[in-house]
């Protein structure tokens, strides 16, 4: 197949030049357009054909629902089983723009089309050229990113033909894009509106037009979705990613920078070819074989328009190891960060200060916090009692973030712990309350994310009580997740934290 390219002035769309695209799109080809978000790879949302070659063309997996684009609100009525009042306050403030909203499906759209669910997730672009092709074709456009699904999302035409050149019938050139992140994914579907993908339009926007939004847990967390069918785009699969390994490294600036620098020097001994995602105010500060700047912080916006196009210059430069920086930005930076840890594979560093590692022995209670507070928590509290004087003063609690019901010990870990010599008999989980955290209690966890939930949601909780294990012990990864696997991971979980409590021990002794 040649695929034909389509130059358009994205100013003042020629509606002359779009009319073959219009006729693709109408015989149930594919054309892929710019939005104002990235570009899209569109088929006609009601031909279930035109669904499944999208995902043949980018390798994307059936059950990772494709959004409808509408260029009117009618034909949001025409496909959803009932449209609700918040959908309307939504589209009154947001529409056109980069907002897609989830709303129970009526047989209009094809199953093929969201993924074998009976939901349809819809938006409606405000971008002049995909405004145009919407309006002139008459067809309600089935659109996922423009790309090879894994790759980063394509912001320039040209980023579209490296990965569908010969898959796809057309591509409208329209120039580079003006957000350069997908748009926010609100579900509507459930009792509460709950964020399923962050974007442009942030969770504080939402509330101002709906009151109580919920942000679905899987957005920074890489296994909070990993055992349910994604409702919307981008909630499971590794997306986003370079061809090379892309780590990010969290914490203050000085020491981040220190952090990377140590760490490509590493890599340059082992003969691999370096890079670092930077800012304009740090990029002179890295000594690596490549150094791009995503943005400046102080707009922060700059920062998601290039994140695509630097993860995709790193390709072209035959990049082995990356590093960035954290980007937790105030209006955008969640998006940015949801985006840069999917291509990382959620692979995170925290640079921490040796300075502010904490002395266990300086507190009288030790709570362990993680997940649903079966598994590694409660393998945690048990090592460190085992490894604590037997006159210990310190109270080692172990408790879960998720905790709707009380559940015994995970049977891998319970098996793993008694192999060890330790007992939990009688154990049922509890989830952490806020009086539990006074000012001689110091709150563990197994992530990054699991802290930023626990500074999130307790008032008591702060930077210097509530820490990272694999931080406190001074390591680069965060502590394995053995949900699932095999009796063996449950062992090297168990090893990992064991070793990780010996130094973070030993690192307090006078």
């Amino acid at each position: 197949m040649v695929t034909k390219i389509i130059k358009i002035d994205p100013d003042n769309p020629d509606k002359e030049a779009l009319k073959e695209a219009c006729e693709i799109l109408k015989s149930g080809g594919l054309v892929a357009f710019p939005t104002e978000t990235v570009y899209g790879l569109g088929g006609d949302a009601k031909n279930r054909y035109a669904s499944e070659k999208i995902y043949a063309a980018k390798g994307r997996p059936s059950d990772n629902p494709l959004i409808v684009h509408i260029h009117d609100f009618s034909e949001l009525e025409e496909i959803a089983a009932n449209v609700p009042d918040s959908a309307r306050k939504l589209a009154d403030r947001f529409w056109p723009g980069p907002l897609t909203m989830i709303l129970p499906k009526n047989n209009v759209i094809p199953l093929e089309t969201t993924g074998g669910l009976d939901t349809v997730a819809v938006r409606m672009p405000s971008h002049p050229v995909a405004r145009a092709l919407l309006t002139l074709s008459n067809v309600m456009v089935a659109a996922p990113s423009a790309n090879t699904s894994g790759r980063p999302s394509p912001t320039l035409a040209e980023h579209v033909e490296e990965d569908l050149s010969g898959k796809i019938d057309c591509i409208i050139d329209g120039g580079p894009v003006n957000i350069g992140l997908e748009s926010t994914i609100v579900d509507l579907s459930s009792p509460v509106p709950t964020i399923l993908r962050p974007g442009y339009i942030n969770k504080a926007m939402l509330e101002e037009v709906l009151g109580e939004v919920n942000i679905d847990p899987g957005i920074l967390d890489s296994n909070a979705n990993k055992n349910i069918r994604p409702k919307a785009p981008g909630m499971r699969y590794r997306h986003y990613a370079p061809k090379g390994d892309l780590t990010v490294v969290e914490g203050e600036e000085s020491v981040v920078i220190k952090k990377i620098n140590d760490l490509v020097e590493k890599d340059k001994k082992d003969g691999k070819k370096t890079g670092v995602i930077a800012t304009v105010e740090t990029k002179d500060m890295y000594h690596c074989d490549n150094v791009l700047v995503a943005g400046d912080r102080n707009d922060e916006y700059t920062i998601a328009h290039n994140l695509y196009d630097v993860l995709r210059k790193f390709d072209e430069l035959g990049t082995e190891k990356m590093y960035s920086e954290s980007f937790e930005t105030p209006k955008i930076g969640m998006a940015i960060m949801n985006r840069l840890l999917k291509a990382a594979g959620h692979r995170v560093i925290h640079a921490e200060d040796n300075k502010s590692v904490l002395r266990l022995q300086d507190f009288r209670r030790v709570i362990f916090a993680a997940g649903n507070g079966i598994c590694r928590a409660p393998m945690a509290a048990g090592i460190l009692i085992k490894l604590l004087p037997e006159n210990s003063p310190v109270e080692v609690l172990s408790r879960g973030l998720v905790v709707q019901f009380p559940e015994p010990l995970n049977q891998k870990s319970e098996a793993v712990m008694a192999s060890n010599g330790i007992s939990f008999e009688g154990f049922e989980s509890r989830e952490l309350l806020n009086e539990e955290i006074t000012d001689k209690t110091i709150v563990i966890t197994m992530d990054e994310k699991q802290r930023k939930f626990i500074l999130d949601k307790y008032p008591s909780a702060n930077e210097n009580n509530t820490r990272v294990l694999a931080q406190m012990a001074g390591e680069e990864l965060e502590t394995m997740d053995p949900y699932g696997g095999s009796l063996a991971k449950y062992g090297l979980c168990f090893e990992a934290m064991k070793t990780s409590l010996q130094k973070v021990l030993s690192s307090g002794e006078e």
